[in-house]
């Protein structure tokens, strides 16, 4: 385990629920886990502030409540951006985690995944389900562009892959988890994930079966909540499925990702939706399906896409 190369800064500790990080080097990626991660490579930021956890219902409810703001998931798809799809089937909905009643294949999340009608952020987990007593979980059911809108009301931002894996590691360059190289140190869980077998049976040893409220586990060093599990959250970059190749001389400052041209599914030829990369883990990261509770873990996430696991949290940048 490495401290990352931190700048010297005399910022105050916190602005308006936001932390500051002054920027520094740290290794980005990893070469032992999944193949997307690699390259491990030196990266550079400079400074931001970011959000102390992930955006909540509350928060956003007030976003809602000021602009008017109508999120993807509230919206009839449009017939032509989905060529061939049956009409019966473009209804509004997200991406609904259901758990399975019978062994299911591990390679078919369509064994646990429904797109479910009137699942939206007001409706985490379809029409008849609320957000009582939920005002401070991370909002989910929301898309890059709803994400995007959020932090251009808040005179924010969404972070840079880079600038988010900075801030997950907490200081703690190259080791495995935000906290160290151990997953539960001393027993202990530090994050909301999955315990048990994955996806029928989640034994919530961690306290939680779905999502937590934020700050319901220890900060990271950088004093930022649930970096770890919990929900997904949202980067600005591309996604492609391994790190940009940088060349061997040169040590990016502030990289970005590809082109959006190049964030298409190979899997999916015919469907031209790009994806995003989303960082972070959540609360349906086992060890025994997806170990990507892990600050160099990153996953592709469809722009048009928003699920009941996937939120997201802020920047400020200082330039």
């Amino acid at each position: 385990m490495f401290r990352a190369e931190v700048q010297s800064s005399s910022a105050p500790d916190s602005l308006d629920g936001m932390i500051y990080l002054p920027g520094g080097t740290f290794r980005m990626g990893s070469d032992h886990h999944y193949p997307e991660e690699a390259p491990a490579h030196s990266v550079a930021v400079d400074s931001y502030w970011m959000d102390a956890h992930p955006v909540t219902n509350r928060q956003f409810r007030e976003f809602v409540r000021a602009t008017g703001h109508v999120t993807f998931a509230e919206v009839p798809p449009d017939p032509k951006d989905y060529p061939g799809a049956l009409p019966h089937m473009l209804y509004a909905g997200s991406l609904v985690f259901m758990k399975p009643t019978r062994d299911v294949d591990l390679h078919n999340w369509g064994d646990w995944w429904t797109f479910l009608k009137g699942a939206d952020w007001r409706h985490p987990y379809g029409p008849k389900s609320s957000i009582t007593g939920l005002a401070n979980h991370p909002v989910v059911h929301v898309t890059c562009a709803d994400a995007l809108a959020y932090a251009k009301w808040a005179g924010k931002d969404l972070p840079t892959e880079a600038e988010w894996e900075f801030a997950a590691r907490g200081g703690l360059d190259r080791a495995e988890f935000a906290w160290g190289d151990e997953l539960t140190p001393g027993g202990k869980h530090r994050a909301n994930t999955w315990q048990g077998e994955f996806p029928r049976h989640n034994r919530a040893l961690d306290g939680f079966d779905r999502t937590s409220p934020v700050r319901a586990f220890p900060p990271n060093g950088y004093g930022l909540y649930d970096m770890i599990g919990d929900v997904w959250e949202w980067t600005t970059d591309w996604y492609v499925a391994s790190h940009v190749q940088q060349k061997s001389c040169c040590m990016p400052v502030n990289p970005r990702g590809p082109r959006a041209e190049d964030s298409y599914d190979p899997c999916q030829p015919n469907i031209k939706i790009p994806r995003k990369v989303i960082k972070g883990g959540s609360f349906l990261c086992a060890p025994s399906y997806c170990r990507r509770y892990r600050p160099a873990a990153r996953h592709a996430e469809p722009i048009d896409t928003s699920t009941c696991h996937l939120g997201f949290r802020c920047i400020k940048r200082e330039k």
